[in-house]
């Protein structure tokens, strides 16, 4: 098999942050859903500290492509190495270096150089690579310095939360029910029209227009799904009203009484549209509480329904 190895690029992106606030943006990989609008899902399969090994979703070139990456972790000098172990085609081999440099006490640069190889001598593989990759980095360095920028406001618009529910009856059936996500509006009075596509198995795309008192309004998602481990990731591509990032998962686990089935989510609110509701709300804690409330309220009638199809088809004895 023959490679085609194509030029290292170095970028750079001035950041109005802290140089350490920059590099725990980058060190915190599992908050990368939220802060990269391309980043799907990031799960962390070892760590010592200093080295970290990662399997990653993300949205490139037009495709979502899935990964196993290296990375070395160095705070003092503010700097992370990357290799890919196993790229995603027709990516052979993906590597490259991130540094951050402080330019004072409230600003830094970003700089990442990275190099890369593709499989086969084929042009039209080198040529998507190279448009990919360079996308790809000058997306997420715009994406970090949006968000490092907000620095000083990030605890305010991250909230994380979850809603549990306990089931009589078999996982497999409370699974299946949020699996179908084709068939809620059937069942589910807040949602109006779902329209989910799955040309891999196990990967969703879900289209769903939501009902709410304020209008309906349409979110786009990701889903990846994983049935043997009972759990659903999802990433919010479009987020919906108020939310800058919204990404989560479906969690379905048995034990010997029963099965507890959670939905976790993390969400950031969007810093312009939160300025203007605060003056509707009255404050960002009353803000906070009501998306919170919003958007426990839809998880909790889904897992409601969850629970009344896996206990309705058998009952547990």
């Amino acid at each position: 098999m023959s490679e085609a190895r194509a030029n290292g690029a170095t970028r750079s992106v001035k950041v109005d942050a802290p140089a350490g606030v920059v590099y725990a943006l980058i060190a915190d990989a599992d908050k990368w859903p939220l802060y990269f609008s391309t980043m799907i899902h990031v799960e962390q399969l070892e760590f010592d500290g200093e080295r970290e090994r990662l399997r990653m979703w993300s949205q490139l070139g037009g495709q979502l492509k899935s990964w196993i990456a290296y990375r070395h972790l160095d705070p003092l000098a503010r700097r992370v190495q990357f290799w890919q172990e196993l790229p995603a085609p027709p990516i052979r081999s993906l590597g490259g270096t991130l540094n951050v440099y402080p330019d004072g006490p409230r600003n830094s640069t970003l700089n990442v150089y990275y190099d890369y190889s593709v499989v086969d001598d084929q042009p039209e593989s080198a040529e998507w690579a190279r448009l990919a990759t360079e996308r790809h980095t000058r997306t997420q360095l715009g994406d970090i310095k949006d968000f490092a920028e907000l620095w000083y406001r990030l605890d305010d618009l991250m909230l994380t939360f979850e809603d549990s529910v306990r089931i009589n009856g078999p996982a497999e059936l409370a699974y299946d029910l949020l699996y179908r996500a084709g068939d809620w509006p059937e069942h589910v009075p807040h949602i109006a029209r779902t329209d989910l596509t799955e040309d891999t198995p196990g990967i969703q795309e879900l289209t769903s227009q939501i009902l709410c008192p304020g209008g309906p309004y349409t979110t786009e998602a990701v889903r990846i799904c994983f049935p043997h481990a009972g759990r659903i990731v999802h990433k919010h591509t479009t987020p919906g009203p108020l939310l800058s990032a919204r990404a989560g998962e479906w969690s379905v686990v048995p034990d010997e009484t029963g099965v507890t089935v959670t939905s976790h989510q993390r969400v950031l609110l969007d810093e312009e549209h939160a300025r203007h509701a605060r003056h509707e709300h009255g404050s960002l804690a009353a803000l906070r509480r009501q998306v919170r409330d919003d958007l426990g309220g839809e998880s909790r009638t889904l897992l409601d329904l969850a629970r009344r199809h896996a206990e309705t088809a058998v009952r547990m004895l």
